[in-house]
Protein backbone atom coordinates (compact mmCIF):
# COMPACT_ATOMS: atom_id res chain seq x y z
CA UNK A 1 0.00 0.00 0.00
CA UNK A 2 1.21 3.37 -0.73
CA UNK A 3 2.03 5.72 2.21
CA UNK A 4 -0.61 7.99 3.05
CA UNK A 5 0.15 11.80 3.02
CA UNK A 6 -2.39 14.59 3.81
CA UNK A 7 -3.08 18.20 3.85
CA UNK A 8 -4.95 20.03 6.15
CA UNK A 9 -5.16 23.46 7.31
CA UNK A 10 -1.77 24.07 9.71
CA UNK A 11 1.02 26.88 9.23
CA UNK A 12 4.30 26.05 11.81
CA UNK A 13 4.79 28.57 14.76
CA UNK A 14 7.02 28.55 17.32
CA UNK A 15 5.73 28.86 20.37
CA UNK A 16 6.91 30.33 23.87
CA UNK A 17 6.27 27.63 26.73
CA UNK A 18 6.56 27.12 30.31
CA UNK A 19 6.72 23.67 31.75
CA UNK A 20 6.53 20.45 29.60
CA UNK A 21 2.58 20.97 28.79
CA UNK A 22 1.16 20.88 25.14
CA UNK A 23 1.84 23.81 23.23
CA UNK A 24 -2.00 25.56 22.00
CA UNK A 25 -1.88 26.54 18.55
CA UNK A 26 -3.73 27.62 15.29
CA UNK A 27 -3.79 26.28 11.97
CA UNK A 28 -0.17 25.65 11.46
CA UNK A 29 1.73 24.42 13.93
CA UNK A 30 3.44 25.74 16.94
CA UNK A 31 6.60 24.88 17.98
CA UNK A 32 9.08 25.46 21.76
CA UNK A 33 10.89 28.85 20.49
CA UNK A 34 14.21 27.84 18.91
CA UNK A 35 13.03 24.69 17.88
CA UNK A 36 11.25 23.33 14.31
CA UNK A 37 8.15 21.99 13.66
CA UNK A 38 7.16 20.77 9.71
CA UNK A 39 4.37 19.07 7.78
CA UNK A 40 5.91 16.93 4.82
CA UNK A 41 2.50 15.44 4.21
CA UNK A 42 -1.32 15.95 5.06
CA UNK A 43 -4.27 13.61 4.34
CA UNK A 44 -7.48 14.53 4.66
CA UNK A 45 -11.10 13.26 4.29
CA UNK A 46 -13.75 15.79 2.79
CA UNK A 47 -17.63 16.17 3.00
CA UNK A 48 -19.67 17.48 0.97
CA UNK A 49 -23.17 18.55 1.24
CA UNK A 50 -24.23 21.55 -1.29
CA UNK A 51 -27.90 21.77 -0.59
CA UNK A 52 -27.83 22.11 3.38
CA UNK A 53 -24.06 23.76 2.35
CA UNK A 54 -22.46 22.17 5.12
CA UNK A 55 -18.94 20.88 4.88
CA UNK A 56 -16.90 18.71 7.08
CA UNK A 57 -13.18 17.75 6.91
CA UNK A 58 -11.07 15.20 9.06
CA UNK A 59 -7.89 15.41 9.53
CA UNK A 60 -4.63 13.82 10.75
CA UNK A 61 -1.53 16.13 10.36
CA UNK A 62 1.84 14.23 9.51
CA UNK A 63 4.92 16.07 11.26
CA UNK A 64 8.48 15.59 12.44
CA UNK A 65 11.09 18.14 14.38
CA UNK A 66 13.02 18.44 17.28
CA UNK A 67 10.34 19.76 18.97
CA UNK A 68 8.20 18.33 22.40
CA UNK A 69 5.75 20.73 22.59
CA UNK A 70 3.47 21.68 19.87
CA UNK A 71 0.39 22.00 18.43
CA UNK A 72 -1.72 23.11 15.37
CA UNK A 73 -4.59 25.84 14.53
CA UNK A 74 -7.49 25.16 11.83
CA UNK A 75 -9.10 28.23 10.01
CA UNK A 76 -13.02 27.59 8.77
CA UNK A 77 -15.35 29.76 7.10
CA UNK A 78 -17.98 29.75 9.75
CA UNK A 79 -17.78 28.16 13.71
CA UNK A 80 -17.26 24.27 13.78
CA UNK A 81 -18.33 21.43 15.21
CA UNK A 82 -15.64 19.01 16.60
CA UNK A 83 -16.07 15.66 16.79
CA UNK A 84 -13.25 12.69 17.50
CA UNK A 85 -12.81 10.12 14.65
CA UNK A 86 -11.33 6.60 15.14
CA UNK A 87 -7.85 5.99 15.55
CA UNK A 88 -7.08 4.32 11.95
CA UNK A 89 -9.83 5.82 10.09
CA UNK A 90 -6.60 6.93 7.21
CA UNK A 91 -5.67 3.47 7.41
CA UNK A 92 -9.33 2.20 7.17
CA UNK A 93 -10.01 4.42 4.16
CA UNK A 94 -6.90 3.67 1.86
CA UNK A 95 -7.55 -0.30 2.88
CA UNK A 96 -11.10 0.48 1.69
CA UNK A 97 -9.78 2.48 -1.49
CA UNK A 98 -7.42 -0.19 -3.05
CA UNK A 99 -7.88 -0.60 -6.86
CA UNK A 100 -9.91 -4.07 -7.02
CA UNK A 101 -8.23 -6.88 -9.59
CA UNK A 102 -8.32 -5.90 -13.10
CA UNK A 103 -11.49 -7.19 -14.88
CA UNK A 104 -9.38 -9.60 -16.92
CA UNK A 105 -12.23 -10.67 -18.90
CA UNK A 106 -12.37 -7.02 -20.55
CA UNK A 107 -9.24 -6.29 -22.07
CA UNK A 108 -7.50 -7.87 -24.91
CA UNK A 109 -3.42 -9.08 -24.94
CA UNK A 110 -3.37 -6.54 -22.03
CA UNK A 111 0.38 -8.33 -20.87
CA UNK A 112 1.89 -7.20 -24.18
CA UNK A 113 1.89 -4.16 -22.33
CA UNK A 114 3.89 -2.58 -19.53
CA UNK A 115 1.93 -1.16 -16.48
CA UNK A 116 2.67 2.54 -16.01
CA UNK A 117 3.64 3.07 -19.46
CA UNK A 118 1.44 6.00 -20.02
CA UNK A 119 1.94 9.38 -18.50
CA UNK A 120 1.55 9.41 -14.86
CA UNK A 121 0.76 12.65 -13.37
CA UNK A 122 -9.30 24.45 1.00
CA UNK A 123 -22.40 37.68 14.49
CA UNK A 124 -20.94 40.68 16.01
CA UNK A 125 -17.06 41.10 16.86
CA UNK A 126 -15.31 42.70 19.32
CA UNK A 127 -13.24 45.32 17.92
CA UNK A 128 -9.64 44.13 18.34
CA UNK A 129 -9.81 41.38 20.18
CA UNK A 130 -10.00 37.66 20.24
CA UNK A 131 -13.07 35.78 21.70
CA UNK A 132 -13.10 32.22 22.83
CA UNK A 133 -16.27 31.02 21.64
CA UNK A 134 -15.78 27.72 23.02
CA UNK A 135 -13.64 25.22 24.72
CA UNK A 136 -13.44 21.82 25.15
CA UNK A 137 -11.64 18.16 24.65
CA UNK A 138 -12.24 16.19 21.64
CA UNK A 139 -10.57 12.67 22.22
CA UNK A 140 -7.70 13.35 23.50
CA UNK A 141 -7.04 16.49 22.26
CA UNK A 142 -7.93 20.18 24.03
CA UNK A 143 -9.47 22.77 21.65
CA UNK A 144 -10.48 26.42 21.65
CA UNK A 145 -12.80 28.22 18.76
CA UNK A 146 -11.38 31.74 18.37
CA UNK A 147 -12.27 34.51 16.34
CA UNK A 148 -11.06 37.94 15.98
CA UNK A 149 -11.37 41.07 13.60
CA UNK A 150 -7.80 41.81 13.52
CA UNK A 151 -4.45 39.84 12.81
CA UNK A 152 -2.55 41.85 15.26
CA UNK A 153 -5.38 40.68 18.02
CA UNK A 154 -4.84 37.41 17.57
CA UNK A 155 -0.70 37.95 17.54
CA UNK A 156 -1.19 39.99 20.62
CA UNK A 157 -3.68 36.71 22.71
CA UNK A 158 -0.75 34.12 21.02
CA UNK A 159 1.74 36.29 23.01
CA UNK A 160 0.14 36.34 26.04
CA UNK A 161 -1.08 33.07 26.32
CA UNK A 162 2.64 31.96 26.02
CA UNK A 163 3.41 31.53 22.54
CA UNK A 164 5.95 33.35 20.15
CA UNK A 165 4.23 33.54 16.66
CA UNK A 166 6.95 32.93 13.88
CA UNK A 167 4.63 32.99 11.17
CA UNK A 168 3.85 36.05 8.65
CA UNK A 169 0.74 38.36 10.19
CA UNK A 170 -0.10 38.65 6.59
CA UNK A 171 -1.75 34.58 6.77
CA UNK A 172 -3.13 35.45 9.28
CA UNK A 173 -5.53 38.39 8.10
CA UNK A 174 -6.01 36.58 4.72
CA UNK A 175 -8.40 34.65 6.94
CA UNK A 176 -9.95 37.58 8.99
CA UNK A 177 -10.86 39.26 6.02
CA UNK A 178 -12.28 36.49 5.02
CA UNK A 179 -14.25 36.11 8.80
CA UNK A 180 -13.06 32.53 9.47
CA UNK A 181 -12.85 31.48 12.86
CA UNK A 182 -9.50 29.28 14.28
CA UNK A 183 -9.64 26.54 16.21
CA UNK A 184 -6.97 26.07 18.33
CA UNK A 185 -6.01 22.52 19.36
CA UNK A 186 -3.26 21.02 22.03
CA UNK A 187 -1.25 18.20 20.97
CA UNK A 188 -0.80 15.18 23.04
CA UNK A 189 2.99 14.58 22.88
CA UNK A 190 2.99 11.12 24.26
CA UNK A 191 1.46 10.45 19.86
CA UNK A 192 4.49 11.16 19.01
CA UNK A 193 7.43 8.95 18.18
CA UNK A 194 11.39 9.85 18.85
CA UNK A 195 13.72 8.64 16.19
CA UNK A 196 17.44 8.30 16.89
CA UNK A 197 18.39 11.99 16.15
CA UNK A 198 16.04 13.15 19.23
CA UNK A 199 13.78 14.47 16.59
CA UNK A 200 10.08 13.63 16.98
CA UNK A 201 7.32 12.61 13.78
CA UNK A 202 4.38 11.05 13.95
CA UNK A 203 0.33 11.75 13.22
CA UNK A 204 -2.29 13.29 15.52
CA UNK A 205 -5.82 11.57 16.18
CA UNK A 206 -8.16 11.80 13.71
CA UNK A 207 -10.58 14.99 14.28
CA UNK A 208 -13.56 15.75 12.36
CA UNK A 209 -14.78 19.25 11.86
CA UNK A 210 -17.93 20.39 10.76
CA UNK A 211 -19.39 23.90 9.68
CA UNK A 212 -21.51 25.70 7.60
CA UNK A 213 -19.52 27.18 4.20
CA UNK A 214 -21.21 28.48 0.76
CA UNK A 215 -18.49 26.42 -1.29
CA UNK A 216 -16.58 23.18 -1.30
CA UNK A 217 -13.05 24.23 0.39
CA UNK A 218 -10.17 23.95 1.95
CA UNK A 219 -7.77 25.98 3.86
CA UNK A 220 -4.01 25.24 1.86
CA UNK A 221 -2.65 28.34 2.50
CA UNK A 222 -2.58 28.45 6.11
CA UNK A 223 -0.41 25.13 5.65
CA UNK A 224 1.80 26.96 3.73
CA UNK A 225 3.82 28.11 6.65
CA UNK A 226 4.66 24.55 8.46
CA UNK A 227 6.30 23.59 4.18
CA UNK A 228 9.53 24.00 3.95
CA UNK A 229 10.06 23.45 -0.04
CA UNK A 230 6.58 20.96 -0.79
CA UNK A 231 4.17 19.07 0.83
CA UNK A 232 2.48 15.83 -0.60
CA UNK A 233 -1.45 16.25 -0.22
CA UNK A 234 -3.77 13.19 -0.25
CA UNK A 235 -7.24 14.06 -0.48
CA UNK A 236 -10.53 12.04 0.04
CA UNK A 237 -13.71 13.99 -1.00
CA UNK A 238 -17.12 12.37 -0.27
CA UNK A 239 -19.86 14.66 -2.53
CA UNK A 240 -23.05 13.81 -4.37
CA UNK A 241 -20.57 14.08 -7.89
CA UNK A 242 -16.99 13.60 -8.68
CA UNK A 243 -14.90 16.02 -7.53
CA UNK A 244 -11.67 17.45 -9.17
CA UNK A 245 -9.12 20.02 -8.13
CA UNK A 246 -9.38 23.50 -10.06
CA UNK A 247 -6.62 24.75 -13.45
CA UNK A 248 -3.84 23.10 -13.55
CA UNK A 249 -4.08 21.54 -10.40
CA UNK A 250 -6.66 19.07 -12.30
CA UNK A 251 -5.86 15.12 -12.30
CA UNK A 252 -7.75 15.04 -15.52
CA UNK A 253 -4.22 15.85 -17.57
CA UNK A 254 -2.47 12.44 -16.50
CA UNK A 255 -5.84 10.40 -15.84
CA UNK A 256 -7.34 11.16 -19.33
CA UNK A 257 -4.62 9.77 -20.72
CA UNK A 258 -4.33 6.68 -18.53
CA UNK A 259 -7.90 5.79 -19.09
CA UNK A 260 -8.29 6.26 -22.66
CA UNK A 261 -4.93 3.95 -23.46
CA UNK A 262 -6.52 1.27 -21.22
CA UNK A 263 -9.68 1.54 -23.22
CA UNK A 264 -7.83 1.50 -26.10
CA UNK A 265 -6.92 -2.15 -24.88
CA UNK A 266 -10.76 -3.33 -23.95
CA UNK A 267 -12.54 -5.49 -25.89
CA UNK A 268 -15.38 -3.10 -27.68
CA UNK A 269 -18.47 -5.50 -26.56
CA UNK A 270 -17.46 -5.14 -23.26
CA UNK A 271 -17.34 -1.41 -22.88
CA UNK A 272 -20.37 0.17 -21.52
CA UNK A 273 -22.25 3.22 -24.02
CA UNK A 274 -21.10 5.36 -21.16
CA UNK A 275 -17.11 4.52 -21.71
CA UNK A 276 -17.88 4.36 -25.58
CA UNK A 277 -18.95 8.31 -25.25
CA UNK A 278 -16.51 9.07 -23.01
CA UNK A 279 -13.74 8.08 -24.95
CA UNK A 280 -14.99 9.42 -28.29
CA UNK A 281 -15.17 12.34 -26.07
CA UNK A 282 -11.38 12.46 -25.09
CA UNK A 283 -9.54 10.82 -27.24
CA UNK A 284 -8.85 14.21 -29.45
CA UNK A 285 -7.36 15.60 -26.33
CA UNK A 286 -5.02 13.17 -25.28
CA UNK A 287 -1.75 14.69 -26.72
CA UNK A 288 -2.39 17.76 -25.42
CA UNK A 289 -3.16 16.48 -22.08
CA UNK A 290 0.17 15.07 -22.38
CA UNK A 291 2.10 18.25 -23.92
CA UNK A 292 0.43 19.74 -20.14
CA UNK A 293 1.56 17.39 -18.34
CA UNK A 294 5.42 17.96 -19.94
CA UNK A 295 5.22 21.91 -19.54
CA UNK A 296 4.07 21.73 -15.79
CA UNK A 297 6.92 19.34 -15.23
CA UNK A 298 9.30 21.43 -17.13
CA UNK A 299 8.04 24.05 -14.48
CA UNK A 300 8.80 21.71 -11.58
CA UNK A 301 5.69 21.12 -10.57
CA UNK A 302 3.95 17.91 -10.53
CA UNK A 303 0.38 17.31 -11.83
CA UNK A 304 -2.34 15.55 -9.69
CA UNK A 305 -3.73 11.70 -9.81
CA UNK A 306 -6.53 10.65 -9.77
CA UNK A 307 -6.10 7.23 -7.07
CA UNK A 308 -9.70 6.04 -6.75
CA UNK A 309 -13.63 7.45 -8.02
CA UNK A 310 -16.36 5.24 -7.26
CA UNK A 311 -20.25 6.27 -6.65
CA UNK A 312 -20.69 3.74 -3.49
CA UNK A 313 -22.90 1.53 -3.73
CA UNK A 314 -25.11 -1.17 -1.02
CA UNK A 315 -22.42 -3.60 -2.01
CA UNK A 316 -19.37 -1.43 -0.98
CA UNK A 317 -21.44 -0.60 2.66
CA UNK A 318 -21.74 -4.57 2.83
CA UNK A 319 -18.18 -4.82 2.31
CA UNK A 320 -17.82 -2.52 5.27
CA UNK A 321 -20.22 -4.46 7.34
CA UNK A 322 -18.67 -7.95 6.70
CA UNK A 323 -21.74 -9.30 4.43
CA UNK A 324 -19.92 -9.13 1.76
CA UNK A 325 -16.22 -10.25 1.27
CA UNK A 326 -13.50 -7.77 0.40
CA UNK A 327 -11.73 -8.50 -2.89
CA UNK A 328 -8.16 -7.25 -2.57
CA UNK A 329 -5.36 -7.95 -0.73
CA UNK A 330 -4.59 -6.52 2.94
CA UNK A 331 -4.29 -7.66 6.56
CA UNK A 332 -6.78 -9.54 7.36
CA UNK A 333 -6.85 -7.58 11.02
CA UNK A 334 -7.38 -4.14 8.62
CA UNK A 335 -10.38 -5.81 6.70
CA UNK A 336 -12.29 -6.63 9.76
CA UNK A 337 -12.13 -3.21 10.79
CA UNK A 338 -13.27 -1.80 8.16
CA UNK A 339 -16.85 -1.35 10.31
CA UNK A 340 -14.83 1.84 11.47
CA UNK A 341 -15.86 3.51 8.31
CA UNK A 342 -19.43 2.71 8.42
CA UNK A 343 -21.73 6.16 9.43
CA UNK A 344 -19.05 8.00 7.69
CA UNK A 345 -18.82 6.43 3.92
CA UNK A 346 -22.55 7.32 2.32
CA UNK A 347 -24.49 5.54 -0.07
CA UNK A 348 -24.79 7.10 -3.06
CA UNK A 349 -22.41 9.71 -2.72
CA UNK A 350 -18.98 9.88 -4.79
CA UNK A 351 -15.92 9.59 -3.19
CA UNK A 352 -13.33 10.70 -5.25
CA UNK A 353 -9.38 10.07 -4.17
CA UNK A 354 -6.61 12.14 -5.53
CA UNK A 355 -3.27 13.17 -4.78
CA UNK A 356 -1.08 16.38 -5.33
CA UNK A 357 2.53 17.56 -4.59
CA UNK A 358 2.21 21.15 -3.69
CA UNK A 359 4.87 23.29 -3.95
CA UNK A 360 5.33 26.33 -1.69
CA UNK A 361 4.84 28.66 -3.96
CA UNK A 362 1.10 26.62 -4.97
CA UNK A 363 0.01 27.37 -1.48
CA UNK A 364 -1.07 30.90 -1.54
CA UNK A 365 -4.83 30.82 -1.75
CA UNK A 366 -6.93 28.12 -0.42
CA UNK A 367 -8.62 25.18 -2.67
CA UNK A 368 -11.95 25.16 -4.11
CA UNK A 369 -12.59 21.75 -5.37
CA UNK A 370 -14.54 21.51 -8.54
CA UNK A 371 -17.30 19.27 -10.36
CA UNK A 372 -14.84 16.85 -12.65
CA UNK A 373 -15.45 17.93 -16.09
CA UNK A 374 -13.84 17.59 -19.55
CA UNK A 375 -14.69 20.62 -21.00
CA UNK A 376 -18.27 21.38 -20.44
CA UNK A 377 -18.90 17.79 -19.75
CA UNK A 378 -19.58 16.36 -16.65
CA UNK A 379 -16.97 12.98 -15.59
CA UNK A 380 -18.68 10.42 -13.63
CA UNK A 381 -16.58 7.84 -14.80
CA UNK A 382 -15.35 5.59 -11.87
CA UNK A 383 -11.91 4.36 -11.09
CA UNK A 384 -11.99 1.76 -8.88
CA UNK A 385 -10.18 -1.54 -10.24
CA UNK A 386 -6.74 -2.02 -11.70
CA UNK A 387 -6.49 -0.68 -15.52
CA UNK A 388 -3.49 -2.40 -17.73
CA UNK A 389 -2.24 1.21 -17.84
CA UNK A 390 -2.42 1.73 -13.80
CA UNK A 391 0.71 2.42 -12.21
CA UNK A 392 2.12 -0.56 -10.35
Amino acid sequence: MRKLLWLVPLLALPVVLTGPRPAESACCYFAAKDKDISQPAQKAFITWDPEEKVETFTVQPKFEGNAVDFGMVIPTPSKPKLDPMPRDFFKELAVFTILEPMNLDKYKSFKLYQRGAVVNEKADRDKGRVKVLEAGIVGSLEYKVLETDRADALYTWLKDNKYSYSGDEATLGYYIKKKWFFTVMKIDPKQMKKRSDGTYDGEVTPTRLTFASERLVYPLKITQISVKDKTEALFYVQAPHKVDLPGDFSYQFTWEPMWSQATSFALPEKLTQQEKDWQKLVQPKVQGYVEKVNQLRQKKVEPATLEWARKITDADIDVLTGKKKYNREAPPEDVKKLKELVGHVKKGQFITKMRKVFTKGEMNDDLEFVRAKVGDRNDDIEYYSILPTSPP
